[in-house]
């Protein structure tokens, strides 16, 4: 196929060149109608396209024209047999590839650290989780990914088992040797998915790990916006081979996706596929060069450490994307959360993650060199050893539990009920501190980087309140609770 074209931007240009009357919505008819300074600062061509599905324009639910095209370059150009947009990020990409492989009841294999986007899978599906466990750096403070030989005890240890479901890469750019999953899950003759939310780039540049589609998994998501130039909430669903019924697939897509998607955004997803087919591998060198240089000069600054290369094979780290550069702050004094804070107040640099030892900086074909230079000067002055006490820190108790090594990620907690089950009984608050015990109602995730500390249906225990705890008194967002501040939490009616 032509990868130059862009068939669906093409189609919204040529209906705006028509110069159409609009009685269709949105209402503000591509941007008469919108406020003012609202218009002023984003411009006529973005408001010109925000259309509505109609005849020329394709319908992302029944694609028949330019949508269709669009899609089937990116299949083309992923090396899938099928590729799908998303409008609703990988998301929406996790329930329906979960929603299509297994029914309620099934048992599916999946890491305990997926993004809390899996959960509302499981709640939707019905499925029955069975959690393989990531390979752990205590010293970075990190879950990595799943070993071939945990997918292999979990496959002979639960016959029954529908699909496998590995998260590669991680958040942190660690990715799972997917060619060795592909081929024990297959050998099993089971349903192979990869949430590969964080890896689009990677088919694309030799210097990456191979991609999900390349190592043959029957389905895997894409967060396109991530790491491309798609407009945030966009994603891809890629699915090859003959183990997934495509009718299940198609009809849960569009059970999923919305009758009104904003087609901006569909056409960013034309627009970065055609950029990654016909200039990927030169922009993507740039990139890879880019934050090496930058790893390597971080390295230099003495308390900071950027893993990189020398961390490949080790237990869970078959191979790295080194556009994510990981910088461990614990030997500053700082925990990840004030480094962040730091790095945005004092220099104006906002940097995608923080933990309680890391912050994580992203870097794309968007990031500069100018760019890379600010995050060294700021990195630098925190290493500062005539630093002054900065406002943005003040752990006390946290800063020498982490600096001496206290801290540990929690076991996970035994299951007690279904996902879905626990997530639809009868339910009540009672105080976190003293919930011991009690079954979980809700997904407790402190975001990011969006992993389930404890899900609907597991048991509290007290070490997991210790642990939320300290990353609550560290400053971590927590993402899922009703309670924001977890000084309650909601748990399972008992039965009396």
């Amino acid at each position: 196929m032509d990868q130059t074209r862009a068939p669906y931007f093409q189609a919204l240009l040529d209906y705006v060149d028509a110069g159409v009357i609009p009685f269709h919505t949105p209402g503000h008819k591509q941007g008469i109608g919108l406020d003012p300074a609202f218009r002023a600062f984003i411009g006529d061509n973005i408001a010109s396209i925000d259309l509505t599905p109609m005849p020329g324009i394709d319908d992302l639910l029944q694609p028949t024209e330019s949508i269709k095209e669009a899609q089937e370059l990116a299949a083309e150009a992923y090396g899938a047999d099928r590729t799908y947009f998303l409008i609703n990020g990988s998301t929406s990409g996790n329930q329906c590839m979960m929603m299509t492989a297994v029914n309620p009841g099934d048992s599916v294999a999946v890491p305990r650290n997926s993004h809390k986007s899996l959960l509302g899978s499981l709640v939707m599906s019905g499925a029955r989780p069975i959690y393989m466990e990531p390979e752990v750096d205590e010293s970075l403070h990190m879950d990595h990914t799943i070993a071939p030989e945990t997918v292999e005890r979990t496959l002979k240890e639960h016959p029954d088992l529908k699909a496998v479901y590995i998260v590669s890469p991680t958040y942190y750019g660690v990715a799972a040797d997917l060619e060795a999953i592909e081929k024990i899950v297959h050998a099993h003759e089971k349903i192979f998915m990869v949430d590969e939310a964080w890896g689009p780039h990677f088919h694309f540049h030799p210097a990456l790990p191979v991609s999900a589609t390349a190592a043959g998994a029957d389905m895997c998501i894409n967060s396109t916006h991530k790491m491309l130039s798609s407009f945030s909430q966009t994603a891809m669903l890629h699915q090859q081979g003959k183990r997934v019924r495509v009718d299940r697939l198609e009809a849960v897509l569009k059970l999923f996706l919305s009758t009104s998607p904003n087609l901006p955004m569909v056409a960013s997803l034309d627009v970065a596929r055609r950029q990654m087919a016909t200039e990927g591998a030169a922009l993507l060198s740039k990139t890879i060069d880019l934050a090496n240089d930058t790893r390597r000069r971080l390295n230099e600054i003495e308390g900071v450490y950027c893993f990189g290369e020398e961390l490949q094979g080790s237990p869970g780290v078959f191979d790295l994307d080194p556009t994510k550069v990981t910088i461990t702050v614990k030997n500053l004094g700082y925990t990840g959360y004030e480094a962040s804070e730091i790095l945005r107040r004092r220099y104006n640099v906002q940097v995608e993650l923080a933990d309680l030892f890391n912050v994580v900086a992203l870097f794309t074909m968007g990031t500069t060199q100018a760019a890379a230079d600010r995050l060294l000067l700021g990195v630098s002055e925190l290493a500062r050893e005539d630093r002054a006490v900065d406002i943005f820190s003040p752990s006390g108790v946290l800063e020498r539990r982490v600096k001496t090594g206290t801290y540990r990620l929690p076991k996970t907690p035994p299951m007690r009920m279904l996902p879905r089950d626990a997530f639809l009984a009868d339910t009540e608050s009672v105080k976190f501190k003293t919930s011991a015990g009690r079954i979980c109602a809700e997904v407790i995730t402190p975001y990011p980087p969006g992993i389930p500390v404890i899900s609907p249906g597991e048991e509290i225990t007290k070490e997991i309140i210790d642990y939320l705890d300290l990353e609550l008194r560290a400053g971590v967002h927590m993402q899922g609770p009703f309670d924001k501040d977890l000084k309650k939490i909601r748990v399972v009616k008992n039965l009396t």
